[in-house]
């Protein structure tokens, strides 16, 4: 390093949501930084793409962390803390389940509603219902009570342990549980156990023996009381809106900055390395890439780190967990007559329950222009679908085979998604088709997998890596990172993120956020 090129405060490899919540974070509390995103846009998966008039989300519609108060409500308070907000639309159904054995459920935003459905469907299991979900608000309380940040922050966990004692040894109590374990103590019925299998996965993508309590009471609760807002103008608007945040507050994004190494000297990261040679330094790196690619993990020759400096640490907790499933993705426009009135906004379709977690087992189906229209042409709509599906479905194809393979799966979710709307194949009006290898290339995630998941049932949370490593001045963050996925859960690493770095900046204030 010359003695005149330019050190930042911290470099945010990405511009994922939990990168951006963390450099806004620390911008906001003076630091300079820098984010470096490969692509020409900011969000990752968390992102917005145009084609012909339409506004596409990248990933899921879904959104939550939108609502007015509470310390659960991630999203907004990540704009407001650099004085932006996104408008929103709010969603009256969070999604409708189309299952087996005809096993249709809309998840109201009103609670009584919702719960009532269930309890009709099921009426020997009403009381074991009311105690499920209950517990899931008593869980959602006790983090809507203090605020959300690092948890390795000794000074944090006392401060936080003074403001709210009883929701901290409440909270610590189901750290290490998982909800499906919460279900078989409170309900016998096996479909019903399969209604909550699909509820976890739904955001999850794990049944709910494998998805932590923690995560189920946020989001079975969050539904009711924050709700499920909608972004008017799309996801993206959320990235947009922060990257502005950011900007505002002296610091800087670059687009077409492809990372490929970063840099270590005297056993300590001081910078990273572009695709092009330019070197850029900082006194701390944060990695918003997947920890797969970031450590080289599984081996992936694609590692940020080279595999002399990984530590044993990194290989130790992959012992546990693997790589989520990708998915087969698709963007339709669509002639706005198909979509009957009243028609709720997202659905999801499993027609056998022993496909769950198989390939193409479960159908996610949104219809965002229900809620903004102006995503899309006036007579037109936005449908998004996708299925999961494993890389290794799509590798060493030849373009024919490949191209065949998407048609092949194309035609599969329109046919499920046929059953919900039908006549769709004849009113198609625009399509884009995404891979695994599409979700790997454009949002370089490691076998576009999108987080960690358990190989088998663990202790909850506990297990997860948080976003401190072994290496000095390095960080990690996103959802291969504690709590894990979706765009509410991201923010919180984000913010996770930008305290343990702000502790050690010294730029953090002596009090919580109020």
């Amino acid at each position: 390093m010359k003695n005149n090129e330019k050190i930042f405060d911290v470099i945010v490899v990405g511009s994922g949501i939990g990168g951006l919540v963390t450099a806004t974070q620390l911008a906001a509390k003076g630091a300079n930084v820098l984010v470096l995103e490969k692509y020409i846009i900011p969000g990752g998966s968390g992102g917005s793409f145009k084609r012909k008039g339409y506004i596409f989300d990248v990933g899921a519609s879904m959104i939550f962390g939108f609502g007015k108060s509470g310390y659960t409500n991630l999203l907004t308070r990540a704009l407001r803390d650099v004085d932006e907000k996104c408008e929103t639309i709010p969603d009256p159904v969070q999604l409708e389940y189309h299952l087996p054995n005809n096993l249709n459920i809309s998840v109201d935003k009103n609670y009584r509603n919702f719960i009532s459905k269930l309890s009709k469907r099921f009426p020997k299991e009403k009381l074991g219902i009311e105690k499920f979900y209950g517990t899931c608000e008593k869980v959602f309380n006790c983090l809507d009570s203090m605020p959300l940040l690092s948890i390795e922050d000794p000074n944090y966990l006392f401060k936080v342990f003074f403001k709210a004692p009883l929701s901290c040894l409440g909270l610590a109590r189901w750290l290490p549980v998982n909800a499906g374990d919460v279900a078989k103590k409170f309900i016998k019925d096996p479909e019903l156990l399969k209604f909550i299998d699909i509820e976890c996965f739904c955001w999850s993508v794990m049944p709910a023996i494998k998805t932590p309590m923690i995560n189920a009471g946020m989001v079975f609760t969050d539904r009711h009381v924050g709700g499920i807002n909608y972004p008017k103008g799309g996801v993206g608007k959320i990235a947009e809106k922060l990257v502005e945040g950011l900007e505002k507050l002296g610091s800087k994004i670059r687009y077409k900055a492809n990372v490929t190494e970063i840099l270590m000297e005297n056993k300590k990261v001081n910078g990273v390395m572009l695709a092009n040679g330019e070197k850029l330094y900082a006194n701390i790196v944060v990695s918003n890439s997947t920890r797969w690619d970031t450590f080289g993990l599984e081996n992936n020759k694609g590692s940020l780190i080279k595999k002399k400096f990984v530590p044993k640490k990194e290989y130790k907790w992959m012992k546990n967990y693997k790589p989520s499933s990708s998915f087969v993705s698709i963007h339709l426009g669509v002639s706005k007559k198909i979509i009957k009135d009243k028609f709720n906004c997202h659905h999801i379709i499993v027609e056998d329950w022993k496909e769950l977690e198989n390939e193409k087992g479960v159908i996610f189906i949104s219809i965002p222009t229900l809620l903004d229209s102006t995503l899309a042409p006036e007579d037109k709509h936005i449908i998004h679908a996708f299925t999961p599906s494993s890389i290794n479905e799509w590798q060493n194809l030849s373009r024919k085979e490949y191209l065949e393979k998407k048609e092949k799966y194309f035609l599969f979710i329109i046919q499920k998604i046929n059953k919900i709307i039908p006549d769709i194949q004849d009113n198609i009006d625009h399509k884009e088709i995404g891979t695994p290898r599409t979700h790997k290339k454009f949002l370089n995630r490691f076998e576009g997998s999108y987080g960690p998941i358990p190989k088998r049932k663990l202790f909850g949370l506990l297990p997860m890596p948080f976003n401190t490593t072994d290496i000095n001045n390095l960080y990690c963050v996103g959802d291969s990172c504690f709590p894990g996925q979706g765009l509410n859960a991201v923010a919180f690493s984000g913010y996770a993120c930008a305290h343990k770095i702000g502790s050690k900046l010294r730029i953090n204030s002596d009090k919580l956020p109020d």
